[in-house]
């Protein structure tokens, strides 16, 4: 099994933007990990990374694509397998994001909005050439969607723990559930307790 090798922030998108050349026209990107990792700021430096190889870019948070209230809820604000299988819309993120900027070549950037709990009401955008689309957030893989490159950013549980606010320390136990179960390939395999000294293996 390959080792983890020390990396920094820039250097693991300018990783992930390699990878994604494999996908001259199209690369859509899963950047897996929990709130308290904030993987949008790392899709943020992937952005970076791929547009100064002349590949426009955009990010798509996972919470963007949250059920409404009157869903999630259902069980209750604190329930974990509630968190793990029905806060998000997976079907929605493939339908608009995942697949459909590949075969409508559109894409919606959020369709719910999670704070007002209705509609965002998000006008559809074209996917130009070369396009890298960056999708952030918990609990992305082993959810039957195909992505072109998947990275997943991995805490150990003293780390979750550390980091997650204490309102939201409940999401944990799934969490570490879902990544117990996970046997999707995972392209970047990065330990990221301390997210300005990341380690990254590759599968």
């Amino acid at each position: 099994m390959n080792a983890f090798i020390p990396s920094t922030p820039q250097a693991l998108a300018e990783q992930v933007v390699s990878l994604c050349e494999s996908h001259p026209t199209l690369a859509v990107v899963a950047l897996d990990g929990a709130d308290c990792a904030n993987p949008a700021e790392l899709a943020r430096l992937i952005g970076v990374a791929a547009e100064s190889r002349q590949r426009p870019s955009a990010v798509v948070s996972l919470h963007d694509y949250v059920r409404p209230a009157s869903l999630r809820l259902e069980f209750g604000h604190e329930d974990p397998l509630s968190y793990r299988t029905m806060w998000f819309d997976y079907d929605a993120l493939d339908r608009e994001v995942v697949t459909g900027a590949r075969v409508r070549r559109t894409w919606l950037p959020q369709l719910w909005d999670e704070v007002a709990d209705r509609s965002a009401r998000s006008s559809r955008l074209p996917v130009h050439d070369r396009t890298v689309i960056v999708v952030a957030g918990p609990m992305l893989l082993g959810r039957g969607l195909d992505f072109d490159v998947t990275v997943r950013l991995n805490m150990s549980e003293a780390a979750l723990r550390r980091h997650t606010p204490p309102t939201d320390l409940w999401t944990v136990d799934a969490l570490l559930e879902y990544r117990g179960g996970l046997t999707d390939r995972i392209d970047l395999d990065v330990r990221y307790d301390h997210p300005a000294r990341p380690a990254v293996r590759t599968h």
